[in-house]
């Protein structure tokens, strides 16, 4: 029987979630059930749905770090800085950690090509960047110094960063290089930012 993990804690939810994406990555992810992972991180398949609601929740476990980082970049920007500029200022700073979220590490390769291959996960991150985009128009709606179009700023910024990294994406998958993927990230991250700029005027 597996263990059940009383604690149920943040680590307990990183165990889960290095475990799943193990093995979705080595066996593909309609290849490994609930069950399955619950079983290689000794808990029971409740502790998982307790710490995973949906499956693909288990590979996709970025979504809250994003909420979290747009937010504080919304929210903790020096006074006086523009609302973009915070927004290039924290994409550029993940760019330059190589960070998960920016799409460009080399290792991140198996991870697209998984996510690539499976429908339910493509449909569930287009949920989640859907999510992200509600969660950002809310935050420039709160926000006293911003005075444009909080629905479609938000719209623009996820569309477009969704774009760059499925790009990225699909270059990492196709054999590039990560420094290549990465000048190419920071290209992009320019157009982007500046056709941003150009429709909040």
């Amino acid at each position: 029987m597996p263990r059940t993990d009383a604690r149920g804690g943040p680590q307990t939810r990183a165990r889960i979630s290095q475990i799943a994406t193990r093995l979705f990555l080595d066996q593909g992810f309609d290849a490994v059930t609930v069950a399955d992972v619950a079983r290689a991180a000794g808990v029971s398949a409740v502790t998982v749905f307790k710490h995973f609601p949906r499956k693909e929740d288990l590979l996709l476990d970025r979504a809250e770090d994003a909420e979290q980082m747009l937010r504080s970049a919304v929210r903790d920007r020096p006074a006086g800085t523009d609302v973009l500029d915070a927004l290039e200022a924290l994409m550029l700073r993940l760019a330059g950690e190589h960070h998960g979220l920016s799409g460009i590490a080399a290792e991140s390769t198996p991870f697209f090509r998984t996510v690539a291959g499976s429908t339910p996960l493509i449909a569930r991150a287009r949920e989640l960047a859907a999510d992200l985009q509600h969660q950002l128009t809310v935050e420039l709606e709160r926000d006293p110094d911003f005075d444009g179009d909080s629905t479609l700023l938000a719209a623009f910024f996820i569309s477009g960063y969704t774009t760059v990294l499925t790009d990225n994406a699909r270059r990492l998958i196709a054999g590039e290089t990560s420094a290549e993927v990465a000048l190419h990230h920071r290209q992009r991250l320019e157009q982007l930012f500046r056709a941003l700029r150009n429709a909040n005027r």
